[in-house]
């Protein structure tokens, strides 16, 4: 009898941990990163970062959605996600964007050594990848409710399409229906909300497609947090790191994208990164918020933000303690080599 009680005992204390254990292990983030990637190496970076913390269990990446308009872009996405073990990522590409110059470094997605490419992959054009919103709206009715962080880290042409998209055969619901029924936290690498220089600051992000910033900043249906022009430019990736951190392989990628796209040694701002970090980690503590309130956009691409107590909006603040725990989290992301756990 005492040994059937001390079972007894053993098995209810072995189920109470067990779920303990499931409580308390987080799912991971389901994510959409929707990039200019190739106008700024930051982009290719943040890219390694979501697949480090996919790595970790802490996010899926469901598909890359680009807003740079250049064949080489999607190829380019395409190696690195092959790079990390994951080529069978959706890649879907912006038709008629406001950036269709050469990048600097997406020309890594033909290098060759010899006749085999240096980095293999499967998409060989832009021009075979699918349009983005179409992407975007199937990977949204694919998700559960209220699940989906996207972290969009160029312009807002794909997002601000997508609001205007209409019922189709992938969904039902018209774009802005299906971003408020699926979901849950939209991080935004755009605008300004600090002087630069004294000065206000026209970002770039913005600037380049005003039209499909306003239109974000009006009408998306979540929460927003903007990650302004000065978060990024405060907490800049260390040029030692791209020198010694991704020695792990001959040719690294994002090593040498920035290479391509600024050699070292020089500290480049991390912009995009920072939007990618609160996207998949918001509760570990690496910023602070704004009080809740609204952005707006003028017709020159400045941004403005008011607080108001029922607005969705709120944008990142890092003091100097933050600034260095981010940097630490952004290299050790960065560099972590494909597949491998800290």
């Amino acid at each position: 009898m005492k040994k059937h009680r001390a079972a007894v005992r053993i098995a209810l204390t072995l189920a109470c941990l067990s779920a303990v254990s499931s409580v308390g292990r987080a799912q991971p983030v389901p994510l959409i990163f929707d990039t200019d990637i190739g106008n700024d190496v930051d982009d290719a970076l943040a890219l390694g970062m979501i697949h480090s913390l996919q790595s970790r269990g802490e996010c899926e990446l469901l598909a890359v959605t680009i807003t740079k308009d250049h064949d080489e872009c999607a190829p380019y996405v395409d190696a690195v996600n092959t790079f990390y073990g994951r080529g069978n990522i959706p890649i879907g590409v912006v038709r008629n964007g406001v950036t269709p110059e050469q990048s600097k470094f997406t020309v890594l997605a033909g290098k060759k050594d010899g006749d085999t490419l240096r980095y293999p992959r499967d998409l060989a054009s832009g021009k075979d990848a699918p349009e983005a919103v179409a992407l975007l709206r199937k990977s949204l009715a694919a998700a559960k409710d209220h699940s989906v962080a996207i972290a969009q880290v160029g312009f807002s042409t794909n997002l601000a399409r997508l609001l205007d998209s209409p019922p189709d055969d992938i969904s039902p619901l018209n774009g802005l229906d299906l971003a408020k029924q699926k979901v849950k936290l939209l991080s935004v690498m755009a605008g300004a909300f600090a002087p630069i220089g004294g000065k206000p600051h026209y970002e770039y992000n913005v600037v380049k497609d005003i039209p499909a910033a306003q239109s974000l900043a009006q009408r998306w249906p979540t929460a927003i947090i903007f990650s302004g022009f000065e978060i990024g430019l405060a907490i800049p990736y260390p040029a030692v790191s791209i020198e010694r951190d991704y020695r792990y392989v001959k040719h690294h990628p994002l090593a040498e994208s920035y290479y391509l796209y600024n050699p070292p040694p020089h500290n480049r701002p991390t912009w995009d990164l920072t939007s990618v970090l609160y996207a998949v980690r918001p509760d570990r503590g690496y910023f602070n918020l704004s009080p809740a309130g609204n952005v707006t956009v003028d017709d020159k691409g400045l941004t403005t933000f008011e607080a108001n107590e029922n607005g969705l909006h709120r944008y990142l603040i890092a003091t100097p303690d933050q600034r260095v725990r981010v940097t630490e989290a952004q290299v050790q992301l960065s560099s972590q080599p494909p597949g491998q756990l800290p």
